[in-house]
């Protein structure tokens, strides 16, 4: 192989399956969610956690072994979305979390998942700390929200801050992305 070829990644690789995984426990969560009783309620949180857990895994993976792939930057904010998108609305279903909390949050993912869309043929811009942030909290809130017995002081506590830093984080997605958008017109000298 010379330099100027690329080595080609099959999109079958761990941390796809890792992404497809999470977008197939979502049902499995949702399930578990709805169905009455403690026993039920733990199994969701399970389901919740390793399905989280691969979020982590597959960009860790996909990062170290060099298996980014097409399907990869489109499946996994897909799945990520899915299951955090899933978990608000099912608790907002449910009563426990303000609708207008879960619609500010999934109108900021839906968005800036749209944005990195328009964006893919150009350049990827690069998850932030503050993404990374984002992330963490929302998972945190949710688990919050899923386990019983929570304070509810505690789990607002956590997820506003996981709101807060969402809409902060959006913000700054779109401003590096007019940036971006701007570079790459000089770049083509428009």
């Amino acid at each position: 192989m010379t330099r100027d070829e690329r080595r080609v990644v099959s999109p079958w690789n761990i941390a796809n399956v890792l992404t497809v995984l999470r977008l197939a426990l979502v049902p499995f969560f949702v399930f578990c969610l709805f169905l009455p009783g403690t026993g039920w309620r733990l199994a969701a949180l399970a389901v919740f956690a390793v399905a989280s857990i691969t979020d982590h895994l597959d960009g860790e993976l996909a990062r170290r072994y060099g298996l980014i792939t097409d399907f990869g930057k489109i499946a996994d904010p897909i799945a990520d979305k899915a299951l955090t998108g899933a978990a608000m609305v099912c608790l907002s279903i449910l009563g426990e979390l303000p609708w207008w909390v879960t619609l500010v949050i999934l109108g900021r993912e839906l968005g800036i998942t749209v944005l990195r869309f328009v964006l893919i043929r150009r350049a990827i811009i690069p998850a932030s700390y503050g993404g990374k942030v984002k992330t963490v909290l929302q998972i945190a809130a949710i688990v919050l929200y899923i386990l019983p017995g929570v304070p509810e002081e505690l789990r607002w506590v956590v997820m506003g801050a996981a709101l807060v830093v969402t809409v902060a984080t959006g913000v700054d997605y779109v401003v590096r992305a007019v940036k971006l958008r701007k570079v790459a017109r000089q770049a083509r000298g428009e």
